[in-house]
C-alpha cells in the first residue's frame, strides 16, 4: 500500500515555539501560498485547510490556491452546522471544477459549543450529528443530480437542485473525524474516509474496527487516515531535543489555562487527547516515539511522531498495517518542516521519491525560511 501523505496549512498563524515566542508568523495569504506551492512541488498528495474561529476562512483560502497549485489536492472544511446543504453543494461543485477535480471535503459538525454559539449555533453534541446526518443526506443527493424534497428535524428543503455538477462523481470525497459513538455512526453512513487523531496504535485499531463494523450495516466500506504532527531529524537525539525545544517556552499557567479551556468542550476526541498526557510534562511519550507535548496547549490533534527518518517511517508503517491509508501531517514551522519531512522520510516510504528543493521555493515566496527576523514576530499561534 502506498500511503497518501498530506500536509497542513496553518491558517491561524505559524511559530517555532508553542506558547510565548518572538518567532510568530502571521497567516498572510502570501505565506500560505508559499507553503501550498512548496508542498505541491515536493510531492505531497494533499493539503488540509483547517477551520475554526481563529482560522482564516477555508473556502476563500482554498480558492486563492487554485491558480498557484497544480497537482496537490485540497482538503477543505464542510461545516454542516453553519450552512445549508444546497448552497454548500453549489460551493463544492464550483471549487471542484476550478481545481480540476482536486477537491476533498472534511466534514466538521463542530466540537466547541462556545465557538458555535458565537456563530449562532446552539445544538447539543448529539443534535449536531443528527443535523450533519440530514445535511449529508441532502447534500449527497444534490450532487448526484437529484431534485430533492426533504423535511427533517434540522434540515428542510423543497425542490432543491444543483445545476453544475462537480468534476468528481458522484461528489468530491468526504473525510471526517470524530471519536464519539454518534461520530462513528455518521462516518459509517456517509463518509469516504475516517480520520482519527494520533492515538496509540491499539486505540486506533479499536476505532477502525468500530467504524468498519458500523459501515457493514449500510453495505459500505470506509477508508482510514490519521492526523499527526511530526518532528523528524537526522538522529533520534536531535528529534527529541527539538520536541523539548518546541514546548520550552511554556509555563504551568499556559498549560493549565489551555487544559481548562479544552475541558469546557463537549468533544470526545478532545477529551481523549487530554487524557493521553493529563497535563503533565513528565509523561509525554505515550507510545514508542508518539509524543503528546503538542496537546499541552494546542486543541485538536495533539501528538507527534518523533525520531530519525527510519524510526518515523517505521511508525508510519505500523499505522499503515492497521489499515491507515492517509497521513495528514504538520510541524512547526510548517514551511521548513514540510521540506525536512519530504527530504528525510519520503525516500523511505512506498510510492514516494527523493525530493529536490528548488531555490525558488526556498526564497521566492512570502518568507525566506533560511532565517527568522524580528519583523516576522507579529503573531504566535499556539
Amino acid at each position: 500500500m502506498n500511503p497518501d501523505i498530506f500536509w497542513f496549512l496553518p491558517t491561524s498563524g505559524d511559530t517555532r515555539y508553542l506558547g510565548k515566542s518572538a518567532f510568530g508568523r502571521p497567516a498572510t495569504n502570501a505565506y500560505l501560498r508559499q507553503i501550498a506551492v512548496t508542498a505541491d512541488e515536493l510531492g505531497y498528495d494533499g493539503l488540509l485547510i483547517p477551520t475554526g474561529s481563529s482560522c482564516l476562512d477555508p473556502w476563500v483560502t482554498a480558492a486563492s490556491l487554485v491558480a498557484v497549485t497544480k497537482r496537490i489536492k485540497l482538503l477543505v472544511a464542510l461545516r454542516t452546522s453553519l450552512s445549508g446543504p444546497t448552497a454548500s453543494a453549489r460551493q463544492a461543485a464550483t471549487l471542484d471544477e476550478a481545481l480540476g477535480g482536486r477537491l476533498l471535503l472534511n466534514v466538521v459538525p463542530g466540537g466547541d459549543a462556545t465557538e458555535l454559539a458565537a456563530d449562532g449555533v446552539f445544538l447539543s453534541h448529539d443534535e449536531r450529528y443528527e443535523a450533519a446526518d440530514e445535511f449529508l443526506t441532502v447534500w449527497r443527493r444534490l450532487l448526484e443530480g437529484e431534485s430533492v424534497d426533504f423535511e427533517g428535524k434540522h434540515v428542510t428543503v423543497k425542490d432543491a437542485r444543483n445545476f453544475f455538477p462537480p468534476v468528481q462523481q458522484p461528489h468530491p470525497p468526504l473525510y471526517f473525524g470524530g471519536s464519539s459513538p454518534a461520530a462513528h455512526e455518521l462516518a459509517a453512513k456517509h463518509v469516504d474516509a475516517y480520520l482519527t487523531w494520533g492515538e496509540p496504535p491499539a486505540a486506533v485499531a479499536a476505532k477502525i474496527a468500530d467504524v468498519r463494523r458500523r459501515a457493514e450495516k449500510y453495505g459500505r466500506t470506509v477508508r482510514f487516515g490519521i492526523r499527526l504532527h511530526v518532528i523528524v531529524r537526522e538522529t533520534n537525539a536531535e528529534a527529541w531535543a527539538d520536541a523539548e525545544r518546541l514546548i520550552s517556552r511554556l509555563d504551568d499557567d499556559d498549560i493549565r489555562n489551555a487544559q481548562e479551556n479544552f475541558a469546557k468542550m463537549d468533544s470526545v476526541g478532545q477529551r481523549r487527547m487530554a487524557e493521553l498526557h493529563g497535563g503533565r510534562r513528565d509523561k509525554l511519550e505515550i507510545s514508542p516515539n508518539l509524543w503528546a507535548g503538542v496537546g499541552l496547549v494546542r486543541g485538536g490533534a495533539g501528538t507527534a511522531l518523533v525520531g530519525d527518518p527510519e524510526t518515523v517511517a517505521a511508525r508510519i508503517q505500523e499505522y499503515a498495517d492497521l489499515g491507515i491509508e492517509s497521513f495528514v501531517l504538520s510541524g512547526y514551522p510548517h514551511l521548513e518542516e514540510a521540506i525536512r519531512f519530504a527530504e528525510l522520510v519520503f525516500p523511505l516510504l512506498p510510492g514516494k521519491k527523493p525530493v529536490t528543493v528548488s531555490d525558488q521555493v526556498l526564497t521566492g515566496g512570502a518568507f525566506d525560511n533560511r532565517a527568522d527576523t524580528a519583523a516576522d514576530a507579529q503573531r504566535v499561534a499556539a
